[in-house]
């Protein structure tokens, strides 16, 4: 890890705002001009390899230590989906196992020289945050990804207070799914009301990166293993988020 310019952990306070895919996209467009790592760390839906095109990796070891799989963006990845004998094994864990696998995923594994190292986390703030916190310290950035209702953004305010409380240096808010543009009169409908990252955001006093819409061709990209194949105004969206991400993190 000492060869590893900035570490980005994203995270969200509940399951389904799209985090991962945030997590996918940002790290693939970013591998075009920098050295970018990934690493999953969602031990129970491990599901960034799917998004990746990776499904069916497995886990190298050379020299004692363990060999991220490369996608063709040149993304280096690291996921427990490697090491599991099928994809519908669940991974029945308590504790101390799941802080021992972040370890070997942070001391054990060969990342080389890399710019960013972005950490996808699971919903909430259990181990796998807390141990990826400690482990890293100081961590550059958190990113939480919310969407724009209520409900997801009770448990939002909880991440942010989570990244504070284990000394992130920096924190930034994006708010994904903030509409969804209808494909026959091209309106906008807010399927998850509006506004709400952004007010949360400064409300707590952290950054705002921007909104995502709801792209349906990002869905089925996450799902083919195809990030960042789909047209604009989708890809430009994520590129631009990227961006953002990336001058965020590199300032701190």
């Amino acid at each position: 890890m000492k060869n590893v310019k900035r570490v980005l952990m994203v995270l969200s306070g509940k399951g389904g705002v799209g985090k991962s895919t945030v997590a996918v996209n940002v790290a693939t467009a970013l591998a075009h001009r920098l050295r970018v790592g990934l690493l999953d760390a969602d031990l129970h839906g491990p599901n960034v390899p799917k998004m990746l095109g990776l499904e069916g990796a497995t886990l190298m070891i050379r020299d004692n230590k363990i060999v991220p799989a490369v996608t063709p963006h040149n993304l280096a990845v690291v996921s427990l989906s490697f090491a599991l004998p099928a994809p519908n094994v669940p991974v029945i864990w308590r504790g101390p196992l799941k802080m021992k696998a972040i370890r070997q995923f942070v001391e054990d594994v060969e990342w080389g020289d890399l710019d960013l190292l972005v950490v996808d986390l699971p919903p909430g703030t259990g181990d796998e945050p807390l141990s990826v916190a400690q482990l890293l310290a100081p961590v550059d950035a958190a990113l939480v990804v919310v969407t724009p209702q209520e409900v997801a953004l009770l448990d939002a305010r909880k991440a942010v207070n989570f990244a504070r409380q284990v000394n992130v240096r920096k924190i930034a808010v994006v708010e994904n799914m903030a509409e969804l543009r209808c494909p026959h009169c091209g309106g906008s409908i807010k399927l998850f009301g509006q506004d709400g990252g952004e007010k949360m955001a400064a409300e707590m006093g952290v950054a705002f990166l921007g909104r995502l819409p709801f792209f349906p061709e990002v869905v089925a990209a996450g799902d083919s293993g195809r990030p960042l194949d789909f047209g604009d105004p989708a890809r430009r969206a994520f590129l631009d988020l990227a961006e953002k991400v990336w001058e965020f993190v590199d300032g701190v």
